[in-house]
């Protein structure tokens, strides 16, 4: 791929040798690819996060996931219990100088990003490879607050991580192909299908998704239809399994708010400008799912 650097790495990582995992960020994406990575590919996975109310109430999150499965017959109760075994919490990113293999989930937040892969690369070895969970912002940037940059690499799992089973790997400027390699080939240990995309605003899914997204809140913003039957006509017009209002608020306003302004400023092109009644939920604490309210109610079953 043209944007992976032919520079040869010292890296002495292989996918075969990853054991251990952390996961940066015990947010529902986070928790989702610790889970993946425990139960499909059977490595010992770490979970950090800044917040020990968030890292706590992940856990319990976790723990619903496991039944789940146990529930839907997805895994036995001796496997829920081997995959619990092996997750653990760290306080600090000294505590993981072990990890073979480093995901940051958290927030789409630059500033944030390149904080933690700075810090991230002054305190675990140079061979360790850092994936950013990134849906929109450039892997290049992310990877230039790094020591090793080639080491870094974009992993872009879709929501939730247990059920879907795509994930884009995007490689920076100067991701190594070594580093591109191990990746394929760890996603493919934890189950998923992969694809890659050129290191550009949003990638593949979110370049083409959140522009659909941001255009069924216009329609909503200017009185076109209801929200159900924007949400009606695109299910069952064009067989989607979901409208996008209802996608939105799955994944998050506030996410997809946050990628429409990565695209607009990016891009340059006013065909990204995020919805003004996009912003206004966002500003009003209308989540989505998340927070019990978004362009749906969920409170009130309205959905």
């Amino acid at each position: 791929m043209s944007s992976t650097s032919s520079t040869s790495s010292t890296c002495s990582t292989t996918a075969s040798n990853i054991k251990s995992m952390c996961v940066v960020g015990a947010g529902q994406m986070g928790i989702g690819i610790g889970l993946v990575a425990a139960r499909v590919a059977k490595l010992n996975v770490q979970f950090i996060d800044s917040s020990p109310v968030q890292l706590e109430k992940g856990l319990a999150f976790l723990d619903k996931l496991l039944i789940k499965d146990v529930n839907k017959g997805r895994c036995t109760e001796d496997e829920r219990a081997e995959a619990k075994s092996r997750i653990s919490t760290v306080s600090s990113i000294s505590e993981m100088a072990s990890a073979d293999f480093v995901i940051e989930a958290v927030s789409e937040n630059p500033e944030l990003k390149l904080k933690i892969f700075s810090e991230l690369s002054e305190k675990l070895s140079g061979d360790t490879i850092l994936a950013t969970n990134t849906s929109s912002i450039s892997i290049t940037k992310i990877a230039s607050a790094a020591r090793r940059p080639e080491n870094v690499i974009g992993m872009h799992f879709m929501n939730p991580v247990p059920v879907m089973k795509l994930v884009e790997v995007i490689p920076g400027l100067q991701t190594s192909r070594e580093t591109l390699d191990i990746t394929l080939e760890l996603a493919k240990r934890m189950g998923k299908v992969t694809t890659m995309s050129q290191d550009v605003p949003g990638f593949i899914a979110n370049r083409l998704l959140m522009p659909y997204i941001n255009e069924a809140v216009i329609a909503l913003q200017e009185g076109i239809a209801t929200k159900e039957d924007i949400d009606t006509t695109m299910k069952l017009g064009t067989n989607n399994p979901m409208g996008p209002l209802t996608l939105a608020d799955f994944i998050g306003l506030d996410t997809c708010l946050a990628i429409m302004k990565v695209l607009h400023s990016e891009l340059g092109d006013s065909k990204y400008r995020p919805a003004v009644l996009l912003q206004k939920y966002v500003d009003a604490g209308w989540l989505g799912v998340k927070t019990g309210r978004g362009i749906y109610d969920y409170h009130t079953n309205e959905k």
